[in-house]
């Protein structure tokens, strides 16, 4: 008897089929592999100032030159990966939970629940993030933890909708209305048949979100909202290399790269898992 293959294994042989995912996929995991290797790879410290060296384009020593303050930009790009890592898991992670509980609760609740949480995620998404985030960094101050708190307030609605809608279309389903006339309590309707069915599409939201929620980060320390300085940040990066671009490009050259491969790495990624997961696209294939 032939054995079933597992999830995983068949999403990756569909994947290594398409060219443009598989690539999103490798860049995403050698990103991910750089940054969480960083301490380690970084060849320089990358707070050490040094003005005798300040503003060199590359060479043997500093790979991508130095800034306005002689520090080794290929080690704070290095170390700003891991702020944006940490920007990315924590801020889509804790939406995610929090989504899929909300979505749930709306889509599976009563009627009047439904209306009242709709209306919560109405009133958050109506604000642009980066309004709603300089409204928010004004009134406590600019900080890492901020920049993560305002993306999962603005996230959580994205998800809930998401859960929301596959509940409501699942709950009317006949394997349902069995477990119901069965007797099984909502929880284990919830967890065991609900949560299996809109894994897929979370799956495919969660990996096309990753560059937009590090491109609110990299925005806003841009603007001296996000990242304390000292601390590397991507943001941060382009804003030196910004205001110095007449003197040398290299920090803003070496800030924009990982954002654009980052981009493209988990656009290729989600664009390849959306034709794979999505049943009415996969049908057409």
């Amino acid at each position: 008897m032939k054995r079933r293959e597992g999830f995983i294994a068949s999403t990756f042989r569909q994947l290594r089929k398409d060219p443009l995912g598989l690539a999103g996929l490798i860049i995403v995991i050698s990103l991910t592999v750089v940054t969480v290797l960083a301490p380690w790879l970084a060849p320089h410290d990358p707070l050490e100032v040094d003005v005798y060296s300040r503003l060199l384009p590359p060479s043997a020593e500093h790979w991508l030159g130095t800034d306005q303050l002689g520090r080794d930009i290929l080690s704070r790009v290095l170390m700003g990966g891991q702020v944006a890592l940490k920007v990315g898991m924590l801020a889509i992670g804790v939406s995610m939970v929090f989504g899929i509980a909300l979505g749930m609760l709306a889509g599976f609740g009563p009627h009047w629940l439904d209306r009242v949480l709709l209306v919560c995620f109405d009133t958050v998404r109506s604000f642009p993030t980066i309004m709603f985030a300089l409204a928010v960094v004004a009134l406590v101050g600019p900080s890492l933890n901020t920049v993560i708190l305002v993306i999962i307030i603005a996230s959580i609605p994205v998800y809930a909708r998401v859960v929301r809608t596959q509940t409501m279309a699942l709950r009317e389903r006949d394997f349902i209305k069995a477990e119901r006339a069965l007797g099984a309590s909502t929880a284990r309707i919830l967890l065991s048949h609900i949560m299996p069915n809109i894994a897929a599409p979370l799956l495919i939201l969660a990996s096309m979100d990753v560059p937009v929620v590090v491109g609110i980060e990299a925005g806003l320390s841009f603007l001296g909202l996000g990242v304390n300085p000292p601390t590397p940040s991507w943001g941060s990066i382009l804003n030196d290399g910004y205001a110095y671009i007449r003197n040398s490009p290299w920090p803003i050259i070496a800030g924009g790269i990982p954002l654009l491969l980052i981009t493209l790495g988990f656009t290729f990624f989600g664009e390849s898992l959306r034709d794979i997961l999505d049943p009415k696209l996969r049908s057409k294939r």
